[in-house]
């Protein structure tokens, strides 16, 4: 699984519309999965989203987690994450999930964080969303599990 994580003041997803998913505070993360992913794929990029020190202690330094800061996590499907860019000028998307996997292991990785951490929102799996946010510093990392 990839993820890029972003720590935000604010983000939202919208669908049509209709905010479906929104945080103050936290880590807006796009999630991209490849046909070779698990559940212990996810397992281990939850473990990293939860614990990955990116806010800032008493001394301006990154040594907080998601959890320390009481933050929000907005977790939201991103099949592009997974694209082979390695030639040419357009994407190829053959190294990403199947539809069925992508969503089975996305769904199984909201679930776990609803599990490990009290503030969990998301985007709606295959659909056309608009995601705002506010990126704090800015801050953003590319995770893979």
């Amino acid at each position: 699984m990839k993820a890029l994580l972003q720590r935000v003041s604010a983000a939202r997803v919208e669908v049509e519309g209709e905010v479906v998913g929104a945080i103050d505070q936290g880590l807006l993360v796009l999630v991209g999965v490849e046909p070779q992913d698990t559940e212990a794929s996810a397992d281990k990029l939850l473990h990293k989203l939860v614990n990955y020190r990116v806010f800032a202690d008493a001394e301006g330094k990154m040594n907080l987690s998601l959890g320390a800061v009481g933050g929000g996590l907005l977790l939201v499907s991103q099949f592009t994450l997974a694209a082979d860019t390695n030639s040419g000028l357009r994407p190829s998307f053959s190294t990403a999930a199947p539809p069925a996997l992508g969503e089975a292991l996305f769904d199984y990785l909201v679930a776990q964080a609803r599990l490990k951490h009290p503030q969990v929102a998301t985007g709606r799996f295959g659909a056309n969303m608009q995601v705002h946010l506010v990126n704090d510093g800015p801050v953003t990392f590319l995770l893979s599990s």
